[in-house]
């Protein structure tokens, strides 16, 4: 069994080549000032480039570091729980692998851990993306969000979160739905904070990202708000289905005894 450690930092990278040195090198820095126990968790999910390479040489020379390979690319919510289910710190921390999410603000993330609250997320408060394909996209995408779930946050799409372990410990991912940890995690009446935080504009790769994804978010949205909403009492949506379709069948049944 793993020793404890005060945080684990947990990077999904896909072909990430060009960040992963660098990536390393600023966590390490800001996390050897902390004067905390910690422990990064890598996740190669299924990089076609030499990112898988990259993280082995760097967990070799630093007992801090673990590399979670995946045999193909299955996305980021797959990479996130598998950092869920292998770290061991108090508090776990989620961020990119692409530079754009800043390690600086990790303590920041940590004092508002340290206020009490059981879940911090990240606001992109200056995002450096292009406005009319990605900022609007995800100002409207926020607000629905924010709508639907009860669960009013200005950035739901950063990554940069904070969690108290037995939260992240308790959530079971599937699908897109890692953008929605802090709606989901609510069902069980934790407190939520937000923190502006640096964003900075990607220096090396692409992005991972497009329009498809958009789909797939409308499909676990629906799935997020039905697992707050009835999954406690399914019957509530299931029953009143049935009793629809009974309805129906009955007045079609009585129609063509009448004919």
């Amino acid at each position: 069994m793993k020793a404890t450690v005060n945080v684990s930092i947990v990077v999904p990278l896909y072909n990430e080549e060009g960040n992963a040195e660098e990536l390393y090198r600023e966590l390490n820095s800001v996390l050897a000032g902390l004067h905390l126990s910690y422990e990064i968790v890598f996740i190669n999910d299924g990089s076609t480039d030499r990112t898988g390479e990259l993280l082995k040489e760097i967990s070799s020379g630093d007992p801090h570091v673990v590399v979670i390979n995946f045999r193909r690319n299955f996305g980021q919510t797959a990479a996130m729980s598998a950092g869920f289910d292998y770290s061991c710190g108090e508090v776990i921390v989620t961020m990119d692998g692409d530079l754009q999410n800043d390690p600086a603000d990790i303590p920041k993330l940590l004092d508002k851990i340290s206020e009490g609250n059981d879940v911090v997320a990240g606001w992109r408060f200056q995002r450096r993306d292009p406005f009319l394909s990605r900022r609007l996209p995800s100002m409207i995408a926020n607000r629905i969000i924010s709508w639907i779930t009860g669960v009013k946050l200005h950035d739901y799409g950063c990554t940069l979160k904070a969690f108290r372990k037995d939260v992240a410990e308790n959530i079971r991912l599937y699908g897109e739905m890692h953008r929605f940890i802090p709606a989901i995690a609510s069902a069980v009446g934790i407190s939520i904070a937000e923190v502006r935080v640096n964003h900075r504009a990607r220096r090396h790769g692409t992005s991972k990202y497009g329009i498809s994804r958009t789909f797939r978010v409308i499909l676990d949205l629906i799935t997020v708000k039905f697992l707050l909403s009835y999954s406690n009492r399914p019957i509530h949506v299931f029953g009143l289905i049935g009793l629809v379709s009974l309805g129906m069948g009955a007045l079609i049944s009585f129609i063509l005894i009448l004919q």
